[in-house]
């Protein structure tokens, strides 16, 4: 019994070239045969033309052709014999390179084909629906942890005690006459949640400073809990980016930082010019495009009131558990620059 041939060695053994059958020596041998017949047919035609001229009588054409027609004679069918050599090897080496290809394609099938015969046979159709499932399944296991990683995060902030964490908004008086019988439906989650400290209320304020900082975000997340400091933030973040389509940010105004006094007295309830010097941005190209959008823009306008309500509700909260020094803080973040920028266009402190 002869030992089975394997599929992919078809074209790589040394008896055989391409599968086409021919050994090496008789390829060359096959070359070399049609170089020596073209050169034979040369010297054939060479002693042609000599045998023609010797024997041609005198006085004959062959004495009158000239050196060109004799050139010509000569060397053109010498030239299309060995143009037709050259053809021809050319022909039989594209013939071998397209075989050498067609066996390469064939040992690649074959083994392709053996591959496939001894994975175990599936239920058609059934691999590529589980496949997809089982994708789906993973990236939503992912989702649910990022999900759960997001959500049950811990602020080292929030780890201090209560007693050292001073809250930013002083807690609303109780009015007895809106007073109304609760529910037993047990405490709501704001009476279950810390705080919000004014260090944190500040920061909030101020926005992120860039992607990487991690105590703004915290901070500006803390805030957003807190249902009272969400509308503000929020209200000032639509401001700002009102504002900053019409090329103004906050970062490039340097606002004249008024006393504590006065925030207590805009706190207080006071308005007028008594308290001008908190309108303490004095850039007049930004002073004149805000008050052009004030006029032309009525979504601007409401935004910039809402925004402007907003902070002094906030502020009137925030004034009663502030320090000086707090005080001052706040009045040099963003959302501050924005009140000072927007109390001067509405007419706040006229």
């Amino acid at each position: 019994m002869k030992p089975a041939q394997d599929p992919l060695r078809k074209d790589t053994g040394p008896a055989r070239d391409a599968g086409l059958g021919l050994l090496p020596s008789q390829k060359e041998r096959s070359g070399r045969g049609m170089e020596i017949a073209g050169a034979i047919l040369t010297l054939i035609w060479a002693l042609l033309i000599l045998v023609y001229v010797l024997i041609a009588p005198p006085g004959s054409d062959a004495q009158t052709f000239g050196l060109v027609l004799t050139l010509l004679m000569v060397f053109l069918p010498i030239a299309l014999i060995w143009v037709v050599v050259i053809t021809l090897r050319s022909v039989r080496e594209l013939r071998a390179e397209a075989a050498r290809l067609q066996a390469t394609v064939d040992a690649m099938r074959t083994s392709y084909v053996q591959t496939q015969s001894q994975i175990p046979p599936q239920p058609a159709g059934i691999s590529s629906v589980e496949r997809k499932i089982d994708e789906i399944a993973a990236v939503t296991r992912q989702a649910e942890t990022v999900l759960a990683t997001f959500t049950s995060r811990r602020d080292v902030a929030l780890t201090v005690p209560s007693a050292d964490r001073k809250a930013a908004l002083a807690a609303p008086k109780a009015e007895p006459g809106a007073e109304q019988p609760g529910l037993a439906l047990g405490s709501p989650a704001e009476d279950l949640r810390a705080p919000l400290s004014v260090a944190d209320f500040i920061r909030a304020l101020q926005f992120p400073e860039t992607p990487d900082d991690k105590d703004g975000f915290r901070a500006l997340r803390l805030a957003l809990e807190d249902r009272t400091v969400a509308k503000l933030i929020r209200a000032a973040q639509d401001v700002l980016t009102l504002l900053s389509q019409d090329g103004i940010y906050m970062d490039d105004l340097t606002p004249e930082l008024s006393r504590p006094e006065l925030w207590r007295r805009f706190a207080a309830g006071e308005r007028g010019r008594s308290i001008a010097a908190l309108g303490g941005i004095r850039d007049r190209s930004c002073l004149a495009l805000a008050n052009a959008r004030m006029k032309a823009d009525p979504v601007f306008r409401d935004a910039a009131h809402h925004f402007l309500r907003s902070f002094d509700k906030t502020f009137a909260a925030f004034e009663p558990n502030a320090t000086d020094a707090e005080l001052a803080d706040l009045s040099d973040t963003r959302t501050a620059r924005a009140f000072m920028l927007l109390g001067r266009v509405t007419g706040t402190f006229d």
